[in-house]
């Protein structure tokens, strides 16, 4: 009879401790045990089990929570459920207003619903935040370009392939830059706003140096030294006019025109037409010692 008891107590305290265990799993003291299950699980294309994970990481204080917020966002985007992930992005940015990819993804998810002006404003953000993120550099010339503004799109392309020119989706911004430079606009629809007066003079530009340099007939290389040279210096003679500059103007438009002026454009021209593996020093040597204001 002892023995019995002895068995059912062991069976007893066994189960106990196995929903114990069970309960850990779900909810580890371990915040970042937590994190890692939810990451696991959204790399598995299991995204929505990860959410309970973070939630228990969301109900305490922690100094992981932007990230899992970030987590949770990404989630939520990946479910095609964009309002949660945007919600997600904005309480994670309560938090750490300075976490960049937090920035990122939100731009990510606006411009995935067509939110081209909220998504630029995440775009700049991110850029701020981490100048050197080539990715930030290319949301921000996806989010102008379809918004019509053709010149912020260049240059932010121009800077996507400066900071990473052998990144995947490298090929991808110099057709953009192509369709660009071919004269390509988005038709007047949902989501692109009416150009305001420097998009349109800046518009305008752009198509006069289309036009003469269809006239000049120059080789595709030398072509596309005159178009960007020549936007360069138009985008920072407006800029240079204005009694008060945006992020474009201060961080594109100006650099670009220096670029413009430096010894530096045809190896520039040449990464952004050919995208070297070993880009050329002095480029990149003139690069690091410029100043770049937002």
């Amino acid at each position: 009879m002892m023995f019995k008891r002895v068995v059912l107590l062991v069976v007893f305290l066994s189960g106990i401790m196995r929903n114990a265990l069970l309960a850990q799993d779900i909810a580890p003291a371990d915040n970042n045990a937590n994190y890692q299950k939810a990451l696991s699980l959204y790399q598995s294309d299991k995204p929505a089990d990860g959410i309970p994970y973070l939630e228990n990481i969301l109900k305490n204080t922690s100094t992981i929570k932007p990230a899992a917020y970030d987590l949770l966002g990404n989630i939520y985007d990946k479910l095609k459920q964009p309002g949660k992930a945007i919600d997600a992005y904005n309480e994670g940015i309560k938090i750490d207003p300075t976490y960049q990819n937090l920035r990122f993804n939100l731009g990510l998810a606006y411009f995935r619903i067509k939110k081209y002006a909220d998504a630029e404003l995440s775009a700049i953000e991110a850029i701020k935040l981490d100048p050197k993120h080539a990715n930030s550099q290319r949301l921000y010339g996806l989010v102008t370009f379809h918004q019509n503004k053709r010149v912020n799109a260049l240059l932010a392309f121009c800077n996507f392939l400066l900071l990473d020119p052998n990144n995947a989706r490298a090929g991808e911004a110099y057709t953009n830059i192509q369709s660009i430079l071919k004269g390509g606009e988005l038709r007047p629809g949902e989501g692109i706003p009416a150009a305001d007066k420097n998009t349109m003079a800046l518009n305008n530009g752009l198509r006069a140096i289309i036009a003469a340099g269809k006239v000049k007939k120059l080789p595709p290389a030398a072509l596309l030294e005159y178009q960007l040279k020549s936007i360069f210096i138009m985008a920072g003679q407006q800029s240079a006019k204005k009694q008060a500059k945006d992020f474009f103007d201060n961080y594109y438009a100006d650099f670009f025109y220096k670029l413009a002026q430096s010894n530096n454009m045809p190896a520039f021209a040449k990464l952004i037409n050919q995208r070297p593996d070993k880009p050329d020093t002095a480029l990149y040597d003139w690069v690091n010692a410029t100043d770049r204001n937002f």
